[in-house]
């Protein structure tokens, strides 16, 4: 019998996932960015420079940018410490493809490789990296624990784990008016900017069945980290977790 997991609130066999978080993203590729700002208001940008800085980068640092998206924690990295050398990765050849893109039109590709790649099976040795960036991609993972061991196979012994993702407000009222926000506009603006709305839907579904802070910080602990500690943003919306063996 296949083992399940969940896409969004619906339950898929774990072989499936993958295959609809891959239409979902071909879907929305061409419009991320914009949906992104306006989802956002524009914040998800403080937030991913906030991750940048927290990440507390050597200028010779080896990073891998998984889930990379379109490149924004990506670029930050590549303008601020231009002697790195960044591995931008992706599951989905259209959202990669849409990143390489802007990272040669806006002349960041200069210290940057592109990868397809699943962030559940990494192609690196041991101990490869510095740095591992994962920007609003793990909630897509099929398996999350297997991710997050094998980020940690890959970071070289005083390396970091960052991982900036939707989590669960603090305040009770906060969340019901986060709640009506997530089920009421994002779809409609999902239907009006990008002409989909039902990935803007699963989008909400996801966030609402990724793990919260504790759980989150627990399952880095588990997966071989001796320290994790973690940033609550816009009261919990998002949150920012900092494996290290520190």
């Amino acid at each position: 019998m296949n083992k399940k997991t969940h896409f969004g609130y619906k339950e898929v066999d774990e072989s499936d996932k993958s295959k609809f978080v891959g239409d979902v993203f071909t879907s929305v590729s061409k419009n991320y960015d914009i949906m992104n700002d306006a989802m956002s208001f524009g914040m998800h940008r403080l937030w991913k420079r906030i991750l940048v800085e927290l990440a507390a980068i050597g200028e010779n640092d080896v990073v891998l940018d998984i889930a990379s998206g379109t490149g924004d924690i990506s670029k930050l990295i590549s303008k601020e410490y231009p002697n790195t050398n960044i591995f931008m990765s992706d599951i989905n050849y259209d959202m990669l493809n849409e990143g390489r893109n802007r990272a040669i039109d806006e002349s960041f590709d200069s210290n940057c490789s592109f990868c397809q790649l699943s962030g559940e099976i990494l192609p690196f040795k041991d101990n490869a990296f510095d740095l591992i960036t994962v920007g609003f991609g793990l909630r897509n993972f099929t398996n999350k624990e297997r991710g997050l061991k094998e980020m940690k196979r890959c970071l070289k012994k005083n390396g970091k784990l960052l991982i900036l993702e939707f989590s669960k407000p603090i305040n009770s009222t906060f969340s019901k008016i986060y709640d009506w926000y997530s089920f009421n506009i994002l779809p409609r603006l999902g239907s009006v900017l990008a002409n989909d709305s039902e990935s803007y839907q699963y989008l909400a579904e996801s966030i609402r069945m990724h793990p919260n802070q504790e759980l989150l910080k627990n399952m880095v602990l588990n997966s071989g980290f001796k320290e994790c500690k973690f940033y609550n943003l816009l009261n919990g919306v998002v949150a920012i977790h900092i494996g290290s063996d520190a």
